[in-house]
């Protein structure tokens, strides 16, 4: 756990930093600890894919009426990229995320996707 955390504290651009950790927590708390990660904005992937992002355009379905996002193919490719270059970093330090999915994938401001839990 330790290790995993000082590994993560190098920093990547494409995964979410850790600045803090403990296991020291007032003994009323029922809490294993706690870890102090770098503030990227509360958008997911998840928003994104399934319908509360800001970084896409909205479309109108004509047959249902319902709205929709749509991700252009440069800026899948761009997400898809952050993600693999987050990935490709944690796997080069011997780290497996082991939760992996558009809710733990932060999209930054700057429009760029961290990895994150």
């Amino acid at each position: 756990f330790w290790a995993e955390l000082n590994v993560v504290r190098l920093g990547h651009n494409n995964v979410v930093r850790v600045i803090a950790a403990s296991t020291c927590t007032p003994a009323s708390q029922d809490s294993l600890g706690t870890i102090i990660m770098e503030y990227v904005g509360n958008g997911t992937l998840h928003n994104v894919i399934y319908g509360t992002g800001s970084a896409i355009a909205k479309k109108k379905d004509n047959e249902s009426g319902c709205s929709h996002e749509s991700l252009s193919i440069a800026q899948s490719l761009s997400y898809s990229c952050d993600v693999v270059a987050g990935l490709v970093f944690l796997h080069s330090q011997l780290i497996v995320h082991l939760d992996l999915k558009p809710a733990n994938i932060f999209i930054t401001k700057q429009n760029v996707c961290k990895i994150g839990d």
